[in-house]
């Protein structure tokens, strides 16, 4: 089936070429493409890379509990165990980064590891922070710039024991107190920090959803069809018939949520600004994921809807950081659910961020909802409905994922929106890439093939070069991701790496996919062409990538 062929408006300016216009007309990206000091980098989280989940004094989080004790709640009923065990193969993986030629790397603190107990009060762990420290040292011997998130969802389990995690306003003091910590232990080596990933992630999947951990929403029973079809398009979602959904309510808990995580997150910049910026010399922000949202018609309807998606997503996060305030049309559709900020609140967190970190994946068509919802729910307030197709045809080529369709101008349409909106922030791309399917039936030799990865990366870099034209203050790239890992709900089926990870032979060896080797020749100054992998090469590289 074709991708939908039709010219994209951006306000004013003349037709845009969609995707498949663009794809047989630009040019092949270059690293000259870009500024000299454009930031190229790859990034991964700690649940997701590390492994090694009760060694050296770490603790159980969220995540560890959610994956081990309902494996429903995986896609392979897998866990995070091990992972891509780069706890004990990061020295490896810093020299694959810096054979790639990348400038930096992007990885997240696993709370629990640092803070055993969650909070200073039980104490440090030293061997955490020997494990943090010494992967900073040796990516900055290799000329590598590391950027440290300081939480991507893995909450302490003995915190959401005690008081719920984030329903909470008692974790915005002990998240404060983890930040603290980084900040004194790493922060005269690192100069980026964020300090929460995703916080829609979290708050939708982990409480309206119940997808992920901790795994709280309706009950799968009790799920209306107009929530069931919302939660279809969202990121990361996948079918898990036999998922466990822990009671909860979905039409105030992703706002308490989500309002204790901009707390934590102001409260942790004002921290940082206040005791370590002036002497350290870093800068901190926010990482937010989006969607871009295409109106299905050019109706004023669909075009309100659209609007109303992007601000329950991307401006739920940032228009708090920016004004001080919730997006008008969150205040006006979900009223007393959502909560406010105080006076005092709202100065802190208005300002609290020198740079924007932005996770873009896909589009989605947005249509304006007429029916009446028959129950409170985050998945229902914004009165829209999602979809990937235009009179039958797709918006892009799917990736592996179902959510997932590849859609390169919808980065641009998106990157204009938050300059327009947001009053010119400076912005990182701090996510952006594709999966595979993780197909058994091939061996290691055949999966390294990935030329939809290349065109992934190569037409994304095009229309950000694009938007950077129209004045955008783009100043990085970071592509996810730098090694397969466990991801999320989908467990090792999904595979969204440029390094190919042998999650099946023992020791998790590493091999670069074809997408690596371009991102090598891109970023090299000379860009040396590069062979594939024979088979003989391929068994040569297991040999030599084996640990004992």
């Amino acid at each position: 089936m074709d991708v939908q062929s039709n010219y994209v408006m951006i306000g004013n300016s003349q037709p845009f070429l969609d995707y498949q216009t663009a794809r047989s007309t630009q040019n092949k990206m270059k690293r000259s493409d870009f500024p000299e000091d454009f930031t190229f980098g790859a990034g991964t989280s700690s649940f997701q890379i590390e492994g090694a989940w009760n060694v050296g004094g770490k603790t159980k989080s969220i995540w560890d509990v959610f994956s081990m004790t309902k494996p429903g709640n995986i896609a392979d009923g897998s866990n995070g165990c091990v992972a891509a065990d780069q706890y004990n193969m990061f020295r490896d993986d810093v020299a694959l980064i810096k054979k790639v030629g990348l400038d930096s790397y992007k990885f997240s603190i696993s709370w629990s590891r640092i803070l055993p107990g969650g909070r200073l009060s039980t104490g440090v762990s030293r061997e955490g922070v020997r494990y943090y420290s010494d992967l900073i040292d040796a990516l900055l011997a290799a000329g590598i710039q590391p950027s440290i998130t300081l939480f991507h969802w893995d909450v302490p389990q003995c915190l959401e024991d005690e008081y719920g995690g984030f329903l909470s306003r008692k974790i915005v003091k002990d998240f404060s107190e983890y930040a603290e910590v980084c900040f004194w232990e790493f922060g005269d080596r690192v100069k980026n920090w964020y300090t929460t990933n995703e916080a829609w992630s979290f708050s939708v999947q982990g409480y309206a959803t119940g997808l992920f951990a901790p795994g709280r929403g309706r009950p799968q029973e009790a799920i209306t069809e107009k929530e069931r079809q919302k939660r279809t398009r969202l990121q990361r979602s996948v079918n898990l018939p036999n998922c466990i959904i822990d009671a909860g309510n979905p039409g105030t808990e992703p706002y308490i949520v989500g309002h204790n995580l901009i707390l934590s997150h102001a409260h942790a910049v004002d921290i940082y600004r206040r005791k370590f910026q002036e002497s350290q010399g870093g800068r901190i922000g926010m990482i937010n994921c989006t969607f871009w949202y295409e109106p299905l018609t050019d109706s004023e309807e669909d075009r309100a809807a659209a609007a109303r998606e992007l601000d329950f997503v991307l401006g739920w996060f940032v228009e708090p950081l920016v004004t001080g305030e919730y997006p008008e049309s969150m205040i006006n559709n979900v009223g007393e659910r959502l909560p406010k900020f105080t006076p005092e609140e709202e100065n802190l967190v208005k300002g609290s961020y020198d740079y924007l970190g932005i996770n873009y994946y896909t589009t989605n068509y947005i249509s304006n909802d007429t029916t009446t919802p028959t129950t409170d729910s985050y998945l229902t307030d914004a009165r829209t409905i999602a979809s990937i197709e235009r009179n039958g045809v797709p918006i892009g080529a799917k990736a592996g994922s179902d959510w997932l369709y590849v859609v390169p101008w919808g980065i641009y349409k998106l990157l204009l929106e938050i300059k327009n909106r947001y009053n010119e922030p400076i912005i990182y791309i701090t996510e952006n890439g594709m999966d595979d399917v993780n197909n058994r039936a091939l061996n290691v030799a055949q999966s390294l093939s990935d030329k939809m990865r290349i065109d992934y990366h190569n037409d994304h870099l095009y229309y950000i070069k694009q938007a950077i034209k129209q004045g955008v203050n783009v100043r990085g790239y970071y592509l996810w991701s730098m090694f397969d890992n466990f991801e999320w709900i989908s467990g090792y089926t999904s595979r969204f790496g440029i390094i190919y990870v042998d999650f099946d032979d023992g020791v998790t060896s590493r091999y670069p996919k074809d997408s690596a080797i371009w991102w090598k020749n891109f970023l090299s100054k000379k860009a040396t062409p590069l062979k594939k992998q024979t088979e003989d090469q391929y068994e040569e590289g297991r040999k030599r990538l084996r640990r004992s």
